[in-house]
């Protein structure tokens, strides 16, 4: 698939990434409903960044997890054509389309879209991780550069370089895929992937047959245990770097944390019951903690425009 050149007049163009960012909007709130609630404490000219991020990691998501006839084929099909277009600047494709110029935008580099890509390649082939320590590996491209993705859109707090931050942003991003993983352990089995540790499943007495089956025990529970505690230390690694993001950022990083946090206790308050059925935050849990930081990201917006005047909120088009 060869890039496009930006058609027609700059007005048409405009138009085009409006609507593209509109359609990434769509995917976010249909497909990560924490996290679309959580953007929208975000100013209005990062928002679309981030629905661009999460649209594009979720189309590329789904070509492995929801293949067609030839999903190896389809990805490095998708993965040749958005790297091509980031080097022309323009997308026939709205999803490429949004995320091509939200990386222009914020400069972000192209190799953390490399290292996600070849993770997504990865799930083709890697059904299985024989420790935490692997699982870390595989997470840099799935989850550590998504954080660092972010963290430009995010912004940092003034005298902050983005390196100082950076660290938190990749805990954060790990804790949120870690989490997707034990919520997620009965559809990925279905899948024939495990993103557990051999090694903890081997010492807990729990097998990959199990999982398939479905076949929750008081061995699975105690995996799943030290699981939630290994999450919850990344929850703590990420901490520190919210104080770090720019003011009016950081209610929607709490937003998220509180949100996808949440899905641990309630992963205990089911008795880790993962194998019967998926474990949600309830919406009124949801909209209960986006009420509790809209008032704080309100004030922030007026504190730093109060600060700087001049400054301006656009579409991030």
């Amino acid at each position: 698939m060869t890039a496009l050149r930006p058609p027609g007049t700059q007005a048409h163009r405009q138009e085009r990434l409006r609507a593209a960012y509109r359609h990434c909007a769509a995917i976010a709130a249909e497909h990560g409903k924490s996290y679309h609630l959580a953007t929208r404490l975000l100013t209005p000219d990062r928002r679309p960044a981030v629905h661009a991020l999460y649209a594009a990691a979720r189309v590329a998501d789904d070509l492995v997890d929801v293949p067609g006839a030839d999903p190896e084929g389809d990805l490095a099909e998708w993965s040749r054509a958005v790297l091509a277009e980031l080097d022309t600047g323009w997308s026939d494709d709205p999803v490429r389309l949004a995320l091509v110029h939200t990386y222009r935008r914020y400069d972000i580099p192209v190799e953390h879209l490399v290292d996600f890509l070849a993770a997504m390649t990865s799930d083709l082939e890697v059904t299985g991780y024989a420790d935490l320590a692997a699982l870390d590996r595989y997470m840099w491209g799935s989850a550590s550069v998504i954080g660092l993705q972010v963290l430009p859109v995010l912004g940092t707090a003034p005298g902050v370089a983005r390196e100082e931050a950076a660290p938190h942003a990749i805990a954060l991003g790990e804790a949120f895929q870690l989490t997707n993983f034990l919520r997620d352990v009965a559809e990925d089995a279905d899948r024939g992937r495990v993103y557990l540790p051999a090694d903890l499943m081997a010492a807990h007495g729990v097998t990959r047959e199990q999982l398939v089956e479905r076949r929750h025990d008081a061995r699975f529970a105690a995996l799943m245990r030290e699981m939630v505690a290994i999450v919850r230390r990344r929850y703590d690694d990420a901490a520190p770097g919210t104080p770090l993001l720019a003011p009016e950022s950081r209610d929607c990083v709490r937003a998220a944390t509180d949100l996808y946090g949440g899905i641990l206790t309630e992963i205990e308050r089911a008795d880790y019951r993962v194998l019967d059925g998926r474990v949600s935050v309830s919406r009124p849990r949801r909209l209960a903690v986006f009420a509790r930081r809209l008032t704080a990201a309100q004030l922030a917006r007026v504190r730093v425009t109060m600060a700087n005047p001049k400054s301006r909120s656009s579409t991030g088009a």
